[in-house]
């Protein structure tokens, strides 16, 4: 982190500033996020290991409200506190945003009806003008 995140942070405001600058950010979602958070405690090797139950996503244009931290973590980052946000729902409002039905059914092999996301929701309280 110590040595990547300072450029990400410069690439990644430099892309919504163009982005808002163009007139475009309003119809493009960004979106940036890891498949796993860090474990709150160091581990016998002296690292953190993947940790599921608390982590960080930046979304920006796409119909989001600027500006908005939304969800919190306990005091140690070990549980979510305040606003939990699931992976399902995250998908659900990502989707929605794209006008995509997540729970639409889609077949897959062997004619079994699969729902592109199953049991989320949209997280209206992110969207800049929910519906």
């Amino acid at each position: 982190m110590r040595g990547q995140l300072r450029e990400f942070d410069k690439a990644f405001a430099a892309l919504i500033r163009d982005l808002d600058g163009r007139g475009m950010l309003d119809r493009t979602l960004v979106m940036v996020t890891t498949e796993f958070g860090r474990s709150p405690k160091i581990n016998r090797d002296a690292g953190r290991d993947h940790w599921p139950r608390v982590f960080s996503v930046a979304l920006a244009g796409g119909g989001m409200h600027r500006g908005l931290v939304y969800g919190s973590s306990d005091s140690t980052a070990t549980m979510p506190d305040k606003d939990p946000i699931g992976v399902e729902d995250l998908a659900t409002t990502v989707f929605n945003q794209l006008g995509i039905i997540a729970d639409k059914e889609l077949m897959a092999p062997g004619g079994r009806p699969v729902e592109i996301v199953k049991g989320g929701r949209v997280i209206t309280e992110i969207l800049a003008h929910p519906a």
